[in-house]
């Protein structure tokens, strides 16, 4: 190679060369998976609110009874919230055909930590 020759130029892989479009990444979410993390957010996060709401209204009945009974009401709408997330992921809601799905007690949470505020 001579002085008047030049080595063509590497292109810089943080920058756009102009012809050669950039590699997609390989992990994509179909637009079918995005819509079930939405969908499932939504659900989730609407019915764990609602449990919320059922604790509060606990906490603040004055008879005890009609504070378990709420209580037991945000419990099951915890469980059935979590229950309607597994299953817009197309998850089984047993494992291994026995257990329930460890998510599902994430729906116990707010009637528990209520039942803690409430009762001591």
């Amino acid at each position: 190679m001579t002085h008047t020759e030049t080595r063509p130029v590497k292109p810089r892989k943080h920058l756009m060369t102009p012809g050669q479009p950039r590699p997609q990444p390989t992990r994509a979410m179909s637009l079918t998976t995005v819509q079930r993390w939405v969908m499932s957010t939504l659900v989730v996060s609407t019915g764990l609110h609602m449990a919320a709401g059922l604790v509060l209204a606990a906490h603040y009945v004055d008879v005890r009874s009609s504070a378990i009974g709420l209580l037991v009401i945000a419990g099951a709408l915890g469980v059935l919230t979590m229950a309607a997330g597994l299953l817009i992921h197309r998850s089984p809601l047993l494992v291994r055909g026995r257990l329930p799905h460890p998510v599902l007690l994430v729906g116990l949470v707010p009637p528990v930590l209520g039942a803690w505020w409430i009762f001591s």
